[in-house]
């Protein structure tokens, strides 16, 4: 990501220059008075310094270890009562660092327990480097699949300075923010009848833009189309799913996306599971000292002493399902 922040030049400049003089005359201090007690605010620094990278390393690796190891659509696809898969009633938030693709977590849990929601929908929650994120922009839906399949996509946004609404505020803004979508599609479907819209077929949409723009959104430059987004009109109001239909009842809706929207008003009142991955790391077998240091040790430690991504998101116990993944980086 690219982050603009329209500032000249000159004032960057003058940023850089004033806090770094500063942390050089610091550091220089430091040097000058190393042994007269000096070594504990460096010994101090590098210690924090180490711990951050061996976070992230590990962090990075696990990002890789799941893009390369992620699903492809047409396994999800391939999915049905022929191979003794079950849909039961109600809405799966499939909880993944994935933009695009089906997690190995998905795959290793239908594996083992073949049977899902009726509604399924693979979320993404992404932090980014902006103080706020305007409600209407917060989510970016889009579907997996053809529309009966009933598979979507959601990337919920939020900057470094939001904090995260409850749990059930959360499932209503979710599931509107899903109506939405089915409702934009068949409206932009409805607009280019004519015209071929199989581009939009697996697009992703927010509300944000005056305009129908189209981009990329991907993990890396080799993902397919799927991640194709459209940007719609911002939503001055947050309809609430329950009166989406009453609203609609005059519209011309097709029979087909009237059944979406009432199966998704349907899925809602059984409620939502939660399904999130329980990560087991290690080191590969012949990595050198170092690294199985800095995984094994180091990393395990700082992640049983850190809160889980259950607690994170603020996940209610009763509605969790945690499926185990071992990660060999």
């Amino acid at each position: 990501m690219i982050l603009c922040w329209q500032k000249s030049p000159l004032l960057a400049l003058m940023f850089l220059l004033f806090f770094g003089s500063i942390e050089v005359l610091y550091f220089s201090a430091s040097l000058i008075k190393f042994l007269e007690g000096a070594w504990l605010p460096i010994l101090l620094a590098l210690f924090l310094m180490i711990l951050m990278f061996v976070w992230h390393y590990a962090t990075i690796k696990k990002y890789e270890f799941d893009l390369h190891n992620k699903v492809s659509l047409d396994w999800l696809l391939a999915l049905g009562e022929k191979l003794g898969i079950v849909r039961v009633p109600g809405i799966a938030l499939v909880y993944t660092d994935l933009v695009a693709g089906v997690p190995a977590n998905f795959s290793h849990f239908v594996t083992n327990l073949p049977a899902f929601h009726r509604i399924l929908v693979f979320v993404c929650v992404k932090s980014v480097p902006v103080p706020f994120v305007p409600p209407a922009e917060r989510y970016l839906v889009g579907r997996v699949g053809p529309p009966n399949h009933r598979s979507y996509r959601c990337i919920v946004r939020y900057g470094y300075r939001d904090v995260q609404e409850d749990i059930n505020a959360f499932e209503s803004e979710l599931i509107a923010s899903l109506s939405d979508f089915v409702w934009l599609e068949a409206s932009l479907r409805g607009h280019q009848s004519g015209e071929s819209v199989d581009g939009y077929e697996y697009g992703l949409t927010v509300a944000g833009s005056s305009l129908l723009t189209r981009y990329r959104l991907n993990d890396n430059a080799e993902l397919p189309s799927e991640e194709n987004a459209i940007e719609l009109a911002p939503e001055t109001t947050v309809k609430k799913v329950r009166f989406f239909l009453e609203e609609n009842n005059n519209s011309a809706l097709s029979e087909a996306v009237r059944e979406e929207l009432e199966d998704l008003l349907a899925a809602r009142e059984f409620g939502c599971t939660f399904i999130l991955g329980h990560s087991h790391v290690r080191a590969k077998p012949g990595s050198s000292i170092m690294k199985k240091l800095a995984i094994d040790i180091a990393y395990n430690f700082l992640r049983r002493n850190c809160r889980g991504p259950d607690v994170a998101l603020r996940v209610p116990p009763a509605s969790l399902l945690e499926v185990g993944m071992v990660y060999v980086l």
